[in-house]
């Protein structure tokens, strides 16, 4: 089989105003960025508003392995089948990161014949929406150390300044750094740091604003640093909304693209979900739901942080209310959540399997706590063997989900028509009775504790002195109410990335609070987490290239 960007590059596709066309969108709501890409201007609201809303479906997944789970693959491929069988459907993703291009984890623009085109425009720099959020991330903070540096009139404390720059690479040498170093004339020395886009309270004002006033009132509201006698210091204290928001004017509209089979796709916003609440834009998901009957989006990495954080902070945000889920799962992941090494994963493996679906089964019964019918997509790989599925097809009958097999890597659209089917017969058969995991009179702590208790299983958790001092703080301070955004690894329900499967009895260990006025919620931290990722032995990046005539090889 070709490798995505060889597919990719092999494709047809329409120009995108033909697209748009398909939703109802006419030449003068779009700003093209050349043939295939475009922005949509937000006075289509003015247009769509008394339209009623479409059914919002969200793809998510068990917890990942490197043994690849392809969320994004079965969104795209989800979407393509239901288009393929007549429904007015429409993509909502979120935009890919440098940082993870170049690195180890790989774009964002689903793979094989369910892929999101231009794929290497998508993967790269896009529209440059990323560009504009980490310019106007680092334009507050040099007008913070501007303000240090001219008198401190603000009197700030250069000790507590929270702000931290951002870049959108992985480049661990920056995740701790002294500036200001030089002379008098090079502003003040003090300590800080550099954090990726993704993870910038920015980036989650973006996804989060109803549009750019919005957006600006949020930015004003980021607390950048404290006084010498603790008082917060806002972006606004730093008149410094106004020219983030301007620089954001364009970022704020959502990008609109295709599919391999010319589905139409809006790619907007990308937060991560382990560090950030990885979710696309609100403005994307709503001018979908507005247009089409039904819209497919995903949030990132497993359920127990993508999903959490769609329900918990998009949906309550937002407005939002699904009306399915689908759970991607892998017998391949399976198995390595049952103690496997990547390299055993291609012969049958029953045990392994038993041992290795309960990661499965945690995640069926979080999407019951939400209210909202859980679809399962076993997104088949070559190796896979008729007993591995019969036996998650088995399960999940005794766990009174639905199940489909989705082959939509190999084969586009008709590789996800019994699972579109079997969505649609859910939809019509099933009412949504969604509801949030907590409300937010439940303190910071309680908060907390249920995500950690319910959500990953935990026996109880753990706040440490620093995270405690901070919790203080911002209830002192008026945020005691605000929802939360869990830091956690990926790659375990547990705050350790080792514990796989189902753990029991383990305790999550929150060692730090930080407060994201602007976005709206209390970023909790914990284990080892790390806001700016590093690059692996062998990055991605060495295995890329571009010829003379601008064919681009090895960008997956």
């Amino acid at each position: 089989m070709k490798t995505d960007i060889e597919i990719a590059q092999a494709a047809h596709m329409k120009p995108i105003a033909e697209v748009a066309q398909q939703i109802g969108l006419s030449a003068d709501d779009l700003e093209l960025y050349g043939k295939y890409k475009a922005k949509i201007s937000l006075d289509i609201f003015n247009r769509v508003r008394n339209n009623p809303d479409g059914k919002l479906v969200l793809v998510t997944a068990i917890n990942p392995t490197p043994a690849g789970e392809g969320k994004t693959t079965t969104t795209v491929g989800l979407g393509q089948a239901l288009v393929k069988m007549g429904k007015n459907a429409i993509i909502a993703l979120r935009e890919p990161s440098l940082g993870p291009c170049f690195g180890i984890k790989g774009g964002a623009a689903g793979g094989g014949y369910a892929q999101v085109v231009p794929m290497d425009d998508i993967n790269l720099h896009f529209t440059g929406d990323f560009h504009a959020i980490t310019t106007a991330h680092n334009l507050l903070a040099a007008m913070l150390d501007n303000s240090l540096h001219h008198g401190n009139p603000l009197n700030i404390d250069p000790r507590k300044v929270v702000l931290r720059r951002v870049l959108d690479m992985n480049d661990r040498s920056l995740r701790n750094i002294v500036i200001g170093l030089g002379g008098s004339l090079d502003g003040v020395p003090r300590e800080n740091g550099v954090d990726i886009t993704v993870a910038s309270e920015v980036m989650a004002i973006l996804c989060l604003a109803s549009d750019l006033m919005d957006l600006k009132r949020r930015c004003g509201q980021m607390v950048v640093a404290y006084t010498y006698d603790d008082k917060p210091i806002t972006a606004h204290d730093l008149q410094a909304e106004g020219a983030m928001a301007l620089i954001m004017k364009d970022a704020i509209k959502p990008n609109l693209v295709q599919t391999l089979e010319n589905t139409p796709v809006f790619i907007h916003g990308g937060p991560f979900a382990n560090i950030a609440h990885g979710c696309n834009s609100i403005v994307a998901t709503k001018l979908g739901l507005k247009l089409a009957d039904i819209l497919i989006t995903e949030a990132g990495f497993g359920a127990d942080l993508g999903a959490e954080k769609f329900y918990d902070l998009k949906c309550r945000f937002g407005g939002l209310t699904p009306a399915a889920a689908v759970i991607v799962v892998t017998v391949r992941a399976l198995k390595m959540n049952g103690g496997l090494s990547q390299g055993e994963l291609a012969r049958e493996n029953l045990r392994a399997l038993k041992r290795g679906i309960v990661n499965l089964d945690k995640h069926i019964e979080n999407m019951a706590k939400y209210g909202v019918p859980a679809i399962v997509a076993i997104n088949r790989f070559p190796t896979d063997t008729k007993a591995e599925i019969d036996f998650i097809r088995e399960r999940c009958r005794q766990l009174d989900a639905e199940v489909a097999l989705s082959e939509v890597f190999t084969k586009g659209s008709a590789g996800g028509q019994e699972l579109a089917e079997i969505l649609l017969a859910v939809m019509d058969k099933v009412e949504p009775n969604f509801k949030f995991l907590y409300e937010l009179d439940l303190t910071t702590e309680e908060k907390i504790e249920k995500i950690c208790r319910e959500i990953y299983g935990a026996k109880g958790v753990v706040f440490t002195a620093e995270a405690r001092k901070s919790i203080e703080k911002y209830r002192s301070m008026g945020f005691g109410q605000l929802p939360i955004c869990m830091a956690k690894t990926q790659y375990s329900l547990s705050d350790d990335k080792n514990l796989l499967g189902r753990p029991s009895g383990f305790v999550i260990t929150v060692r730090e609070v930080r407060l994201s006025a602007g976005a709206g919620f209390l970023v909790a931290i914990t284990g080892a987490i790390m806001t700016m990722p590093g690059l692996p032995k062998h990055p991605a990046a060495m295995n890329m290239d571009i010829d003379n005539d601008g064919k681009i090889t090895g960008l997956f």
